[in-house]
């Protein structure tokens, strides 16, 4: 039995490190169905799911 990794959830900041993209960017990409969707964790807390970014990346580079 292998042990799952730990899901991580990001900042607005690491997503933007990771993937090189402005703030306004991702949320533009978000809004076309583009880019994965934040969760909301309360008002004013939004989290990218970490291996939904990764995903991405490897799809984009592909």
């Amino acid at each position: 039995m292998t042990a799952q990794q730990p899901i991580r959830l990001l900042k607005i900041n690491e997503v933007m490190d990771r993937t090189s993209l402005s703030r306004s960017t991702i949320y533009a990409l978000i809004e076309k169905g583009k880019f994965p969707s934040q969760r909301k964790l309360g008002p004013k807390c939004s989290r990218w799911v970490e291996s939904e970014i990764e995903a991405w990346t490897r799809e984009i580079a592909a």
